[in-house]
């Protein structure tokens, strides 16, 4: 008997499993976005996260519950995994943007920093002498700079390139007086205080300590940016280390631990890279407090405990002068202001806002606002003694009016938004208007409701100057912006692509001097000005 050959009919794909993921999937996306979540980062960590869930369940089905051949799950299997070594290879993880997405750079791409020349001749004598962008957010800390108008078109009057050049890793900005532009930086293993002549970006001197912060999501080096003051620079690292330096050389003068002196225990909150690990004290951002000059002190926040919170120290000596408040730090930096008539100095702290007596640094008066999220923006003072306070997060921003009665400070809440969010940026008031970017879109709300003019421009996390009636916008992106500061509507006059990269570090801007950089590069441009009226003949 003739044998029969039998043969095995394959079984069909598999195929209902891999629809129900994608349909989930995209689902998952609709219901995400349909939210309306005022938190742009929360959304992008949760898409995400179900990006990868939703790949591990495809792989999966694909190589045990498809019934695909043999050859084609392995085919499949092979070219996925070649494919994710090739980029390996190729890329690797540099840091995450302000909205929590991973961002990769070329492994291969070089980045040679400059070194000190020592040649400042030049810089005595010269036509800059009278420049001047003393400390963060310009010489009063509100965003505010004066100067002539620029001009409004930058095709037919494109900015000028005067020096464009690699630059160590930190997200501090650029102080200047004269041709002197300094700036923090890390290079290898220490923290950098950087002198860089305006004009030609070369290094004219560099003061380094030991110290280096990194971390994945908040990126390597020093967050805070210079001050300069009377011939003197004063800096402060990640670390918690507050330098006075000779302006014209970078010699030291004096240097204390804020650490030390806020009375942190060094055995529990220093980490190999500079962390404070102690998360009762937390940092987990480094030290960001640009310093603060009141008369003959220096004002940081430290967030020690046992009411050394914010501290002082003589800005000639060095000598600690006082010490108060209890609040853990935030992010933010101190500012002076006068409210009804008194000067106080005001610190977003963690744990809410705090105002302190520039005599001896007693607390004032407090309002909490204590949530677990960073304490950024710089507290935006505005007439009648009121003052806007405003976070990231979803948060929004809160409006108080601060009353003395009986020779007592008090603050109540007048209201509080959501239409604007300022998570990495700070705010800028101008004609009864605050303007600023709402998470990363740029917005204008008024003051006596907090009600939103207008949202538009995805600039992402960036930063903002203001020159007369034109706000300069520093974008993630690297782009620099300039808009009508018009409060009916979005007016975006001119733009140019300044650097490369994700760009937190805020901008600097003398005369028509603009210097700007981020983790990786920095660059001066000369800004063309806006042309004289014509006079009328009479």
């Amino acid at each position: 008997m003739d044998s029969v050959k039998k043969t095995t009919k394959p079984k069909p794909t598999r195929w209902w499993p891999a629809v129900i993921i994608v349909v989930g999937f995209t689902l998952t996306l609709g219901l995400i976005w349909s939210t309306g979540s005022e938190d742009q980062a929360n959304q992008v960590i949760i898409i995400l996260s179900a990006t990868a869930l939703t790949s591990i369940l495809l792989l999966t089905w694909m190589l045990f519950f498809s019934r695909l051949p043999k050859h084609t799950r392995l085919r499949n299997f092979g070219g996925l995994l070649g494919v994710i070594v090739l980029f390996c290879a190729c890329f690797r993880f540099s840091q995450f943007s302000g909205n929590m997405m991973p961002l990769f750079e070329w492994r291969w791409g070089k980045h040679t920093l400059p070194s000190a020349t020592g040649n400042d001749a030049n810089l005595n004598g010269n036509s800059l002498t009278k420049l001047s962008f003393p400390q963060f957010l310009g010489p009063s800390r509100d965003c505010k700079v004066p100067g002539p108008d620029l001009a409004t078109d930058w095709t037919t009057q494109s900015p000028e390139k005067l020096w464009r050049q690699p630059i160590g890793p930190a997200w501090s900005g650029f102080a200047i007086e004269g041709g002197r532009a300094v700036t923090q930086e890390q290079r290898a293993k220490n923290e950098a205080v950087i002198c860089y002549d305006l004009q030609t970006g070369s290094v004219l001197w560099q003061h380094t300590d030991d110290g280096h912060y990194k971390t994945a999501i908040a990126g390597e080096g020093p967050r805070a940016t210079p001050t300069i003051h009377d011939t003197k620079v004063y800096t402060l690292g990640a670390a918690g280390m507050l330098n006075c330096l000779e302006l014209a050389t970078g010699k030291p003068v004096w240097q204390r631990s804020i650490v030390n002196d806020a009375g942190l225990n060094l055995n529990e909150t220093i980490d190999q890279i500079g962390i404070l690990a102690n998360r009762n004290k937390a940092k987990e951002w480094g030290y960001s407090s640009s310093p603060l000059i009141v008369d003959n002190l220096v004002i940081v926040s430290a967030g020690g405990d046992n009411g050394k919170s914010l501290v002082s120290y003589d800005r000639i000596t060095g000598k600690p002068a006082w010490s108060d408040g209890g609040s853990r730090a935030g992010y933010s930096s101190p500012c002076i202001v006068e409210l009804h008539g008194d000067p106080q100095i005001l610190i977003f702290n963690q744990d809410g806002l705090a105002a302190h007596s520039p005599a001896d640094g007693s607390i004032v008066w407090e309002f909490d606002w204590s949530v677990p999220y960073p304490h950024v923006s710089v507290p935006l003072t505005l007439p009648n003694n009121r003052i806007l306070l405003s976070l990231g997060y979803g948060k929004g921003s809160k409006m108080l009016q601060v009353n003395f009665n009986e020779g007592k400070f008090s603050a109540v809440e007048l209201w509080k938004s959501n239409r604007m969010k300022a998570k990495f940026t700070n705010l800028i008031f101008h004609k009864d208007h605050v303007f600023g970017l709402d998470d990363g879109m740029f917005a204008c709300i008024d003051i006596e409701r907090g009600r939103r003019k207008w949202k538009e421009g995805r600039y992402g996390h960036g930063q903002i100057l203001l020159r007369g009636n034109h706000i300069l916008v520093m974008a993630e992106n690297g782009d620099v912006i300039l808009l009508e500061a018009d409060a009916e509507q979005h007016v975006e006059l001119t733009r140019f692509a300044a650097l490369d990269g994700k760009t937190w570090n805020p901008p600097a801007l003398a005369g028509e001097y603009l210097l700007v950089r981020n983790h990786r590069e920095a660059a001066c441009y000369k800004l063309p000005l806006a042309k004289p009226a014509k006079v009328a003949a009479q």
